[in-house]
């Protein structure tokens, strides 16, 4: 993960729990909302399980489209958008760890917010970030302003006095 976090530019890539707006015109029937499941898959009628995970939005839409203009729909129009992110956890020196919606811009110090705060015993000088990166997992100590990812686990630690 680069020191600087993430910078904006990088297409946005596709995990479990976020849930797609996926539009097919014409097809009232397809176009709805779709949650990514724990294999990373949606799930669509006409042409079933449809690999997700590790995808952008761009990807996913020529996928579907492909899929179901073979037997279903003749020239299918597809557009696929994010809905609402996958959640992203606080865990440690917080008063209320847990799995809580993605906002957009998050930082470590707003996330800590969304926890409740800082427990008594919590440093507020370092926290430890885990982001998982297709198949990897990687972890850093970063400064409370630094920006978050959906699905990012921060950790608050605790001081020593």
């Amino acid at each position: 993960m680069p020191s600087g976090g993430p910078t904006g530019f990088e297409p946005y890539i596709l995990d479990t729990g976020d849930r797609l707006r996926v539009f097919v015109y014409g097809q009232p029937n397809l176009s709805r909302l779709y949650t990514v499941d724990q294999v990373g898959n949606i799930a669509i009628p006409l042409i079933g399980s449809v690999r997700a995970r590790g995808r952008t939005t761009v990807d996913l839409e020529r996928t579907i489209a492909a899929r179901l203009g073979r037997e279903f729909v003749k020239d299918p129009q597809v557009t696929v958008d994010v809905a609402q992110n996958r959640p992203f956890f606080i865990l440690g020196e917080v008063r209320l760890p847990g799995q809580y919606p993605f906002i957009s811009g998050m930082t470590v110090e707003q996330a800590v917010a969304v926890g409740g705060g800082y427990t008594e015993r919590a440093s507020k000088r370092s926290y430890r970030i885990t982001r998982k990166l297709g198949a990897l997992i990687d972890q850093i100590e970063a400064p409370a302003d630094y920006p978050l990812c959906p699905g990012d686990t921060v950790y608050v630690f605790e001081r020593w006095f």
